[in-house]
């Protein structure tokens, strides 16, 4: 199924509902806008591994964009707009990108991206008001026909992962070349997995540049759903959005949990949540006290998956049997996992190692077959770095990232555990801890901490957040130091951009005398 198939049957139904100007677009405008641009883009005489990159803030448009190209049997690279000029030139670069759509809310940037800067792009096309240089989207699509195109095939997303240990990479799944209508999304299986039926109204609170974000609402309208979209995330306004709308599923991530559960008590309690039937949280490692408190705030319906953009492998968990497993992200559903050691030999239950999947679907990264070749061994498994394992009754738990790992006078310290305690703490709002240059131990643990405000900081609350630590962690474990900074570098699915903190502490380290 697709937008086509509710369009048929349920015409007037609400695909897409803007959560904060309220505009909707029905199943019928968004299957005859796409088809529109569906049409625009055959005329282009698109190559077969011809790429559509799309540089917009989340909008009511977005979405006939993207269907549009998928309905070509094309691929569409969807662009973060919190990057710089340059840096969404290279991805549109490297992705092999010819066409691009821009929308007002990134003019600025779009203006960056000048023939010279994007020099492979063949159309650069603005949704909206005229952009000198750029052709109007809505002139180019005009006249064109309100039909399917005649020979509909599934077009797919490279995603680029989010550049926390390096260069953003494109990860690239073969075409099928099959024809439309067919459950091809990523998020199909889970939305199923919570339950997600024609009908159901599902809260999209992150940017649609993001994987889960765009594949999820893609699979809502697969299923006959309708996608409330925020423009971007308010903690209160998605409780608003959840009671005005009746919002019955939902993907967040946990610091979206965490900001929700800071809310005063009152503004919490005000709103009406009886409609929500499940929602499920992934991206980020979500610490085991904020979750308690979440089921103890919205009952026994939050879900948990673990997974990747390149697919490689994924996990679900209900909170019944979360809160048997407290901390677990759950057993695998797509692909079978395995935790190896440094030489490659599978551990047994209860031993950390990293983690390995037996892929069902084939992936490439753009342009880098290093990489590629680095993440795949001799059996085919992938990994994405991430280091965990396994418990008797096959539930996953995560670590930390391999990278991140402290290695501090011969013990491995897994950052995430100091993190998970020190977000408790009611100063905190949010939390990195990483490894940082000792002359003695190799490495020392850090914490860099955003406080709910700057005023009061300094050496006082820096050991008050130590000594918290230490209550409930062995003292190694817990960060010799403390730095407060007004925010960290998070993306807006939750993902901390811890690199770009260690690394400026590795580098000051290396210039000291």
């Amino acid at each position: 199924m697709y937008p086509a198939t509710f369009a048929a049957s349920s015409p007037d139904r609400a695909a897409i509902v803007m959560g904060g100007s309220g505009e909707v677009v029905t199943y019928r405008q968004l299957d005859e806008r796409s088809n529109r641009f569906a049409h625009y883009l055959r005329g282009l005489e698109l190559g077969p591994t011809d790429v559509v990159a799309i540089l917009m803030e989340n909008n009511a448009r977005y979405h006939e964009v993207a269907w549009g190209v998928r309905r070509i049997g094309r691929y569409l690279t969807p662009v973060n707009t919190h990057l710089t000029a340059d840096e969404i030139a290279y991805i549109v670069n490297d992705s092999g990108a010819t066409v691009l759509v821009a929308s007002p809310g990134v003019a600025d940037l779009a203006r960056g991206l000048t023939p010279e800067a994007v020099p492979n792009v063949r159309q650069r096309l603005f949704v909206g008001p005229p952009l000198p240089g750029w052709t109007s989207y809505d002139d180019a699509v005009a006249g064109q026909p309100s039909t399917p195109v005649p020979d509909e095939t599934e077009g797919d997303i490279i995603q680029y992962s989010s550049g926390t240990t390096g260069k953003p990479k494109g990860i690239r799944r073969p075409l099928s070349g099959r024809p439309m209508n067919l459950e091809q999304d990523a998020g199909g299986p889970f939305l199923r997995a919570i339950g997600l039926a024609e009908g159901g109204i599902y809260l999209s609170p992150a940017p649609l540049y993001h994987s889960a974000p765009i594949f999820w609402t893609m699979g809502v309208h697969r299923l006959g759903g309708t996608a409330v979209v925020m423009e971007r995330f308010d903690p209160e306004q998605a409780l608003d959005l959840i009671e005005r709308h009746r919002v019955t599923h939902s993907q967040m991530v946990p610091t979206m949990f965490v900001r929700m559960l800071k809310l005063p008590e009152a503004v919490r309690a005000k709103y009406d949540l009886s409609s929500l039937q499940q929602v499920i949280h992934a991206a980020a490692p979500c610490p085991v006290e904020v979750k308690r408190q979440m089921i103890g705030w919205w009952g026994p319906i939050i879900s948990e998956f673990y997974s990747s953009s390149e697919g490689a492998g994924a996990t679900f968990v209900t909170a019944p049997d979360w809160l048997q497993h407290p901390g677990t992200v759950g057993r695998p559903m797509v692909g079978v996992l395995h935790v190896l050691d440094d030489d490659g030999n599978e551990v047994p239950p209860g031993e950390i190692g990293t983690i390995w999947a037996d892929a069902p679907q084939p992936f490439d990264y753009v342009n880098d077959e290093e990489k590629t070749r680095q993440n795949r061994n001799e059996h085919g498994w992938t990994t994405v770095g991430d280091i965990g394992y396994l418990d008797d009754d096959g539930y996953l738990f995560l670590t930390d990232r391999k990278s991140y790992m402290i290695i501090s006078g011969g013990v491995n310290i897994y950052p995430q555990e100091a993190e998970d305690v020190l977000i408790g703490h009611p100063r905190v709002h949010d939390v990195a801890v990483f490894g940082v240059p000792n002359a003695e131990f190799g490495e020392e643990v850090k914490a860099v901490v955003q406080p709910d405000s700057m005023t009061g900081v300094g050496p006082e609350l820096e050991a008050e957040l130590i000594a918290y630590c230490r209550a409930h962690l062995a003292a190694y474990k817990c960060p010799r130091s403390i730095d407060f900074e007004a925010a960290l570098p998070r993306a807006d699915t939750g993902k901390l951009y811890k690199r770009r903190l260690r690394d400026r502490y590795w580098a000051e380290a290396a210039s000291a005398p």
